[in-house]
């Protein structure tokens, strides 16, 4: 039985933005699964987001970009209006991943949307769930993390009634030849849909990406999984698995100097990815 007074409260965090921005956050919808050494749960204090907020500030700054924000915290304008999945492990009272989840139960302004012109995801019936921001500890990455991550979101996900869950998934890559092979591998292998008209905005555009495309719109040769076994993060492989999609092209984050698909993923797939997960364990 976990020690519930120990993970309570994480490790505080020095609040150096304006408190009255964050002082009363709250949860959404509260999630908590305690399992074996670790805790999932969303963010339910102003000091439980402001460490996700480090955590990610601390992977995507620091480790990726090596910059520094001043108050040492990634934030934007989306992150109050959201829930926040927190992975700790309660050995060490350490928050090692995190996932932010935004419903539309609780708005309708999506991150997604500042890259990418995607109206007829919008428009999909039943609740929708945004997906993004995630972020694992150096330490931590491994198969037990992303499991972790994919419980507290099946979780979550019930919670709301979600239907359709999408998403920014992001692989870091700058180089136009790269970001071709990658967007023909997944053409290949039927995981890209042009069904949802979805593109990016014009400053998210990889340049003459949309005309490569349209001048071949098939895989110039066989691409042998091998060769992007290391080149497909594990986070999108675990969502192409369970039948997620990729919308037509990708965007161009010059910020975080990558390039993210949006994947949409129908949560009927994910059911029937989990009780084929079950009939096998049984």
């Amino acid at each position: 039985m976990l020690n519930k007074n120990r993970i309570t409260k994480l490790k505080p965090v020095r609040l150096l933005i304006p408190p009255k921005r964050l002082k009363n956050f709250r949860a959404h919808i509260p999630i908590r699964i305690e399992k074996k050494n670790y805790l999932v749960k969303t963010a339910d204090s102003p000091e439980e987001l402001h460490a996700a907020l480090k955590l990610r500030h601390d992977v995507f700054l620091e480790e990726l970009l090596k910059k520094r924000k001043r108050n040492g915290l990634d934030l934007d304008r989306f992150d109050k209006h959201c829930d926040h999945l927190l992975i700790i492990d309660t050995r060490t009272n350490q928050l090692i991943g995190t996932y932010r989840l935004q419903s539309s139960l609780h708005t309708h302004r999506w991150y997604t949307a500042t890259e990418f012109h995607m109206k007829h995801i919008k428009r999909l019936p039943g609740n929708k769930l945004e997906l993004g921001r995630a972020c694992v500890h150096p330490d931590h990455r491994n198969g037990i993390t992303i499991a972790l991550l994919w419980e507290g979101i099946h979780a979550y996900m019930l919670a709301s009634q979600t239907s359709y869950m999408f998403g920014c998934s992001s692989i870091k890559t700058m180089d136009r030849e790269e970001i071709r092979s990658i967007y023909y591998y997944l053409k290949q292998h039927g995981h890209i849909s042009d069904d949802h008209r979805v593109r990016p905005k014009g400053k998210f555009k990889v340049p003459g990406m949309r005309r490569h495309v349209r001048k071949h719109p098939f895989p110039p040769a066989q691409l042998e999984h091998a060769d992007f076994k290391g080149r497909i993060p594990t986070l999108l492989h675990s969502y192409l698995k369970v039948g997620a999609k990729v919308c037509g092209i990708p965007a161009m984050d010059r910020s975080f100097k990558c390039i993210d698909f949006l994947t949409l993923l129908e949560v009927k797939d994910i059911e029937k990815a989990y009780t084929r997960k079950m009939t096998m364990e049984q």
